[in-house]
C-alpha cells in the first residue's frame, strides 16, 4: 500500500504560505531533503492552485531533479479545471477522501502532497495522511494560511528532527487520526 505524505515549507507558528516565510539561504541540506523526497515519490497529489503554479514553472526547468519531478504522475483535486497540460496528469473525480483511498491502494511508490493546504487539511481530517514532512523556517509570521486544521487537533508522532546550518529544521511525523477528544 502506498503512503500519503504531506510535505510543506512552514514557519514556527504553523503558517505554510511560502511567500510569507522568513528569508533563508537554500543550502545543500535542504536540497538533500528534497532529493530524498523525490527518490521516495511515486506521484504527486496537488490542489488546483498548486498545480497551476507548478505547471507554470516546472516544465521549463532543466536538470536531473526537474526531469524526474516533471515525469512524476500528478493527481489533481479540482472542480474548476477541465484539462491538464502538465503531463502525466489526471483529474480526480468524486469525493477527495474516496479518490485518495483508491490511489493509496495502488502501486507505484508513495504519493506526496506539495503545498495544496486545503487538500492537505481535508486529508488530515479524514485520517488519510501517513506522514508529515516539514521544513520549518526559523521565525514566526503571525498571520496566514495554516497547514493544520484549526478546528480539530491532529495526533502526530515524531519520527525525526534535524537542524540545518541555515536554521531550518527538517521534521518528520507519523500522522494519526484527527482527535476530537484532544484539548485544542
Amino acid at each position: 500500500m502506498r503512503k500519503l505524505i504531506v510535505t510543506e515549507f512552514i514557519s514556527v507558528d504553523g503558517i505554510a504560505e511560502v511567500e510569507k516565510l522568513p528569508k533563508v539561504t537554500w543550502n545543500d541540506e535542504m536540497q538533500r531533503f528534497k532529493e530524498d523526497e523525490l527518490a521516495d515519490s511515486g506521484a504527486m497529489l496537488l490542489g488546483r492552485t498548486t498545480y497551476e503554479i507548478f505547471a507554470g514553472s516546472w516544465p521549463s526547468e532543466t536538470g536531473d531533479f526537474a526531469d524526474r519531478f516533471n515525469a512524476l504522475p500528478k493527481y489533481v483535486a479540482s472542480t474548476r479545471l477541465k484539462a491538464l497540460d502538465w503531463k502525466p496528469a489526471e483529474l480526480l473525480t468524486g469525493s477527495l477522501p474516496e479518490a485518495v483511498s483508491k490511489l493509496k491502494q495502488g502501486s507505484g511508490g508513495n504519493i506526496y502532497v506539495h503545498g495544496s493546504l486545503s487538500v492537505a487539511q481535508e486529508l488530515l481530517r479524514h485520517g488519510l495522511v501517513d506522514r508529515v514532512r516539514l521544513l520549518s523556517y526559523p521565525g514566526t509570521v503571525g498571520e496566514g494560511k495554516k497547514l493544520f486544521p484549526t478546528d480539530m487537533p491532529v495526533a502526530l508522532e515524531p519520527i525525526s528532527a534535524m537542524t540545518f546550518s541555515n536554521g531550518v529544521v527538517a521534521l518528520e511525523y507519523a500522522a494519526g487520526k484527527v482527535k476530537a477528544d484532544l484539548p485544542p
